[in-house]
């Protein structure tokens, strides 16, 4: 599975997705994208958006977004707080249809 994570996590995080292909926003030479552009970008090009952006689902008509998001709630951005989640993460993974949009706290 070919993820991008967003500029606002930490890219530390990418070591904790198993058996996942992982891009961080600005590896992609995406920082500093606003959100419409940056989703333009990664429709077709990745699997899954992970993003810590909660007000997302709000700013922006997602109805033709075919990538699915998954927004991560933590106590803050630090990779201790979102470490906790990546059994969550995984196991989201692994079903067999992606909702576009799932939150995971």
């Amino acid at each position: 599975m070919k993820v991008i994570l967003d500029e606002s996590l930490p890219k530390r995080l990418k070591k904790d997705f198993k058996d996942c292909h992982v891009t961080t926003v600005p590896e992609a030479g995406w920082q500093g994208k606003k959100n419409g552009e940056l989703l333009r970008l990664i429709e077709g090009n990745f699997d899954v958006f992970v993003t810590a952006d909660q007000n997302l689902q709000y700013q922006l008509n997602l109805r033709n977004t075919t990538t699915p998001i998954v927004i991560l709630v933590a106590s803050n951005n630090r990779h201790e707080s979102l470490r906790t989640l990546m059994p969550k993460i995984l196991s989201y993974f692994k079903t067999s249809r992606l909702e576009r949009i799932k939150v995971i706290s």
